[in-house]
């Protein structure tokens, strides 16, 4: 007599099995864990008192700095993504490509004694040639990496983009050495002053000011220019963009130039905090600034801003404010992992980021 019911219930039991939401039990209590991980080290951290009110002012001001750079290098992702779906791996060595190259231009100017006598002046020609560079080279790599394998799957235009990202860092590696060069010393950058009681480096200041002024300036682009409109119309639909008259290749064209000049400013304000520039540099901030844009919502670059200021700051103060409450060393070199982390959360728990689409909604 058992022998039927025993026949019955296994099924059931697969079909209960197969129904249970074994994903979102193994996410709330990945999420459970975490969130008690970061409130135990955070409390006991705090209870030490390793840390003055000073010293997290100074550790949110540098995450806000190095956010800043994240952001601008993050829109240039995004601008892409947004209109060709590409995640363009080689847009941190357009970055390097800009800083790296200006550093001639640098050296000439100390040389001729205008960099320090003519700061302001200096400074703009910097910037115009880091811009201008790294503009150049985002161009030529649309027309001559990605444009012929335009319309092919998007698995073939990331490996070449990877390929392009890696063939650009060798040819600096070859041309230039494998060493870190310094930038010769602006003095107008050296020092601090106060702001509403905070103490923040001139150098700070300006990086902040700076990705302030270009974010908004991309933003008043984008929305109130002809470009601009014609970029998100090309974003929605290259098809219909095209038979309503916009030439689609152009607005490409441009969307990788505007994101080149993007990059060669981040590259500039990137020069101004760390001095130093190598063929390597445009790797770590450029998947950081990639990660900056899934948390913000890949494809819409207020959340790429809002995302890059966010992973700065959790990287500069996450490390120490979960970290040291649990005695673990040198917690400032555990920065990455802050990064990578929020990366494998967000694509856990919100693939379309803060303030992104969904991707199957956009498809």
């Amino acid at each position: 007599m058992s022998e039927p019911t025993t026949t019955v219930e296994a099924p059931r039991r697969r079909l209960f099995l197969e129904r249970v939401p074994w994903r979102a039990i193994i996410l709330i209590g990945l999420s459970a864990v975490l969130l008690l991980g970061i409130v135990l080290g955070t409390a006991s951290t705090l209870q030490e008192g390793r840390f003055t009110g000073a010293n997290w002012s100074r550790l949110i001001v540098g995450g806000v700095t190095r956010g800043s750079v994240y952001a601008i290098i993050a829109v240039g992702y995004t601008l892409v993504y947004g209109i060709l779906f590409l995640i363009n791996f080689a847009h941190g060595e357009v970055f390097m490509a800009g800083a790296f190259s200006t550093l001639f231009v640098a050296r000439a100017l100390d040389e001729a004694g205008t960099l320090n006598s003519s700061p302001i002046l200096s400074i703009g020609i910097l910037f115009a040639s880091s811009m201008l560079i790294s503009m150049v080279v985002a161009i030529v790599l649309e027309r001559v990496a990605y444009r012929p394998l335009r319309g092919s799957p998007r698995l073939i235009l990331l490996i070449t983009a990877i390929g392009a990202s890696l063939f650009l860092q060798n040819s600096f590696r070859g041309f230039f050495g494998a060493s870190s060069t310094a930038y010769p010393r602006i003095e107008i950058l050296a020092g601090e002053m106060s702001i509403l009681g905070v103490a923040i480096a001139r150098k700070q200041l300006i990086v902040i000011v700076g990705a302030l002024v270009l974010m908004v300036g991309l933003y008043l682009f984008i929305e109130r220019s002809k470009t601009g409109r014609a970029m998100r119309a090309v974003g929605e639909d290259k098809e219909i963009a095209a038979l309503m008259g916009i030439d689609v290749d152009r607005v490409i064209v441009t969307t990788f130039a505007v994101g080149g000049l993007l990059a060669g400013a981040a590259g500039i304000l990137f020069v101004f905090v760390f001095n130093q520039v190598n063929y390597f540099m445009g790797f770590v901030p450029g998947i950081k600034a990639f990660t900056a844009a899934v948390l913000g919502g890949i494809g819409n670059v207020l959340g790429a801003g809002i995302g890059g200021i966010a992973l700065g700051v959790l990287e500069s103060v996450g490390p120490r404010l979960i970290l040291t409450g649990a005695h673990v060393p040198s917690p400032d070199q555990l920065q990455p992992v802050v990064a990578f982390g929020v990366l494998v959360l967000v694509l856990l728990f919100r693939p379309g980021g803060l303030l992104g689409a969904e991707e199957e909604k956009r498809a």
